[in-house]
């Protein structure tokens, strides 16, 4: 049976929910609501995959302290395959967001790994016979042989100061798909204007896509198009809506849409990811994204 596969460390996230501002130096304040959940990253759009019905499959790091164990447990539930790996670091991206009504702003700490020759190839054998990869950045040798193998490979970077087409270069002359939100392409790209992004992006993508937040995405498939955001979607903590973007794009791909059908089924569930406070709280099922891609085709222009 194919699958969808992903190598990620799992991200926990503290959330500090209904803050009226963001606290000075040396001040407490109190929020309304506290919650602790799994993050985002390539771990949260496999769950958010198999919530969709397709086969997924996680390959990340757990020790034994208090936030791995929280997460193995919600691991557990999601009903995702995994495959644990050791790690000499502290094994988890942790985060404590503070999220006001208008905006939200982030802690994090999130350790590097060495990865040797032994652990790739380990890596690699957990991917094979992937239908569809999603990409991170430190595993360039085990990707370069998915691609041998005719794995469809979708990358999907971080934004940091630094990102740019050079830095990622080996990344993305294997990746058959990118899908960055306009704060990511500007920095790769050098411009916000879609169009002249997508025509950017088309030197190396055949298919091209920039996420636009509130306003949709837009792609090239011989000839540019957009897709507009649900408006039934209220949107209450962007947290996660990248990975779930992802998700549904991924989605798509695995189960042979037409390209265009793969960006709406990425804006459905994106859309629905904001709904809610966390990365994994609101979502859809296969069942319900079947119907929204009927629904709001007309979304495609």
């Amino acid at each position: 049976m194919s699958f969808v596969a992903a190598f990620g460390k799992l991200n926990v996230d503290l959330l500090y929910v209904g803050m009226p501002r963001i606290p000075n130096e040396g001040e407490e304040i109190y929020c309304k609501d506290f919650k602790v959940c799994l993050g985002g990253g390539l771990p949260a759009t496999m769950i958010n995959c198999s919530r969709l019905g397709v086969p997924a499959k996680i390959g990340t790091f757990l020790g034994d302290d208090m936030f791995s164990q929280f997460a193995k447990s919600e691991l557990d539930k999601s009903g995702t395959r995994y495959e644990l790996f050791e790690s000499k670091n502290y094994p988890l991206n942790v985060t404590s967001a503070i999220i006001t009504d208008s905006d939200r702003t982030f802690v994090s700490y999130g350790g590097s790994e060495t990865y040797s020759d032994e652990m790739l190839e380990r890596i690699y054998n957990s991917l094979k016979g992937a239908k569809v990869v999603a990409m991170q950045e430190s595993i360039l040798p085990v990707y370069k042989q998915l691609k041998k193998d005719g794995t469809i490979l979708v990358l999907d970077t971080g934004y940091s100061d630094d990102m740019s087409i050079e830095k990622h270069k080996e990344l993305i002359e294997i990746a058959d798909y990118y899908t960055p939100n306009i704060d990511e392409t500007e920095k790769m790209t050098g411009t916000r204007d879609p169009q002249k992004a997508l025509d950017f992006l088309r030197d190396y993508f055949e298919k091209p896509i920039v996420k636009l937040g509130k306003y949709g995405c837009a792609g090239y498939d011989n000839g540019y198009f957009t897709v507009d955001n649900i408006e039934e979607f209220n949107c209450v903590d962007a947290t996660g809506a990248g990975d779930a973007f992802l998700a549904g794009f991924i989605y798509g791909l695995y189960n042979d849409l037409d390209f265009k059908q793969c960006v709406l089924a990425g804006n459905i569930t994106g859309g629905k990811c904001v709904t809610g406070v966390g990365c994994l709280t609101e979502y859809v099922t296969g069942q319900n994204l079947k119907e929204y891609i009927k629904k709001y085709k007309y979304l495609i222009k």
